[in-house]
């Protein structure tokens, strides 16, 4: 698979655009694009996912192993034509010093050429400076070419051009001009996720002829082709047995899923049931329950109006159906959900109010240690998982012996030293988990379905 690596200089730079139009522009063409994102993210996945027609996948050096990380690149990457892997921030930044977890770190991991996306605004001369510090800051990092982003017309472009012909050996691969039509909507957590945004298709169409028109595609594409080979593919695993009826609730409400945890799911012997929380009159037959998180603060009316569903899930719950909720999730099951001043019912499994706030609780990489309350978790005391969060909310009027699943050793969860609330067979956290991998939620949460529905099988078998 050719692939390249789509980086900046610094934050905002308009990577997304870029990565996004390249994917469309691309698969227009009849290539099989497969999309990759650092870091965690759910929203920019999704707009990728939407533009290459392929479920984008996530490379994390917190959440995974390099080893991981070359397994989920090599098999999501053999059946593609082309791989574009979308970095986050700048280049070179990351959260240690040596660069150890850096875009140009998982570029050289993955044998990528870079293509470093310069937002050009008011910039002439200073252009060179920039593109020749990049280039030696580590040598061991291939630019590929830049691709200049919010032009002022087209004399701008011919002197950052000149400029940088005469003093790099970098090639312009495009020249974007600054055009208002290009903007997705933002909103507290970044992008608008594309399964919310009006028009979503459309708006991939105007950003795929915007860079279709002003980038070398065949230039890209020859560079991607000059890409280090993939790594050894990795054999696949499934688990033997009847399939277990996963429900998750996807909707404006709820649609931050790691593609890679619901084929999780999938290779654990789930049969995945999307359930439409705003719409479905009752829970469909299901064997455990996956409400990952997102934005229930802006569905709080049709959350609310739909009485049999969260009554349902309360009821399913008390029986002891097995139940992962992360973040908008752990919201749904509380009592209630604020935001503006307007306070809506939820499914009130959870004894606490959950409260918005104008300003992020929880952001960025967490650490937490398994306190072994989560039994279904199958984690002993002490076990290290690392997670991310990023939510505007926190639990308020939480009831008294509450079990708890994690201490947090970096970050906020719950309450700057708590979560992963436990209640029967329900593990509800704000912390997000990595659901794949060996401490993955995933084939734990289908393991005890499965006991559950032998369970309940045992009185009908007497």
């Amino acid at each position: 698979m050719a692939h390249l690596y789509v980086s900046a200089a610094y934050k905002s730079s308009g990577k997304t655009t870029v990565t996004l139009g390249l994917c469309a522009a691309f698969a227009a063409r009849g290539l099989r694009v497969q999309p990759f994102k650092k870091g965690p993210d759910y929203i920019d996945p999704m707009w990728l996912s939407l533009a290459s027609g392929r479920a984008c996948r996530n490379l994390d050096f917190h959440l995974m192993s390099r080893a991981e990380i070359l397994a989920s690149f090599a098999r999501h990457g053999a059946a593609a034509d082309l791989g574009l892997i979308e970095g986050n921030k700048g280049l070179y930044d990351g959260l240690d010093v040596d660069g150890s977890n850096s875009n140009a770190a998982l570029a050289a991991l993955l044998g990528a050429p870079v293509v470093l996306v310069i937002d050009a605004r008011g910039m002439t001369r200073g252009i060179a400076p920039l593109i020749l510090g990049y280039q030696a800051f580590d040598p061991g990092i291939r630019i590929a070419g830049v691709i200049l982003n919010n032009l002022g017309g087209a004399r701008h472009e011919q002197k950052l051009r000149a400029v940088i012909e005469h003093y790099t050996d970098v090639a312009v691969l495009g020249a974007l001009p600054r055009d208002a039509r290009l903007a997705i909507l933002e909103r507290h957590l970044g992008l608008v996720p594309s399964n919310e945004a009006r028009g979503a298709g459309a708006k991939v169409e105007v950003v795929r002829a915007h860079v279709a028109q002003h980038v070398d595609l065949d230039r890209l594409l020859a560079a991607a082709r000059e890409a280090g080979p993939l790594p050894p593919l990795p054999a696949d695993t499934a688990a033997a047995g009847a399939r277990m009826r996963v429900g998750y609730a996807r909707d404006a409400a709820f649609g931050f899923y790691y593609a890679d945890d619901l084929d999780a799911l999938t290779a654990a012997g789930a049969e995945l049931v999307p359930i439409d929380t705003l719409a479905s009159p009752g829970l469909p037959p299901i064997d455990a329950l996956v409400i990952g998180g997102g934005f229930p603060e802006t569905q709080l009316r049709a959350l609310e109006a739909n009485e049999a569903l969260r009554n349902a899930i309360a009821r399913a719950i008390e029986a002891g159906l097995p139940v992962y909720a992360e973040c908008g999730g752990l919201m749904y099951l509380s009592r209630s959900i604020t935001w503006h001043g307007t306070r809506a019912r939820m499914v009130g499994a959870i004894p606490a109010d959950a409260v918005m706030h104008e300003r992020p609780v929880g952001r960025g990489y967490a650490q937490l240690v398994a306190t072994g309350e989560a039994s279904w978790l199958g984690a002993a005391p002490a076990t290290q998982f690392p997670a991310h969060e990023f939510h505007y909310s926190s639990l308020e009027s939480v009831g008294e012996g509450l079990r708890y699943a994690f201490q947090v050793a970096r970050g906020h969860g719950l309450d700057g030293t708590r979560d992963g609330i436990v209640l029967r067979n329900v593990l509800a956290s704000y912390c997000h988990l990595r659901g794949a991998g060996p401490r993955g939620w995933a084939r734990p949460l289908v393991e005890c379905a499965r006991r559950e529905a032998a369970r309940r099988a045992a009185p009908l078998a007497a």
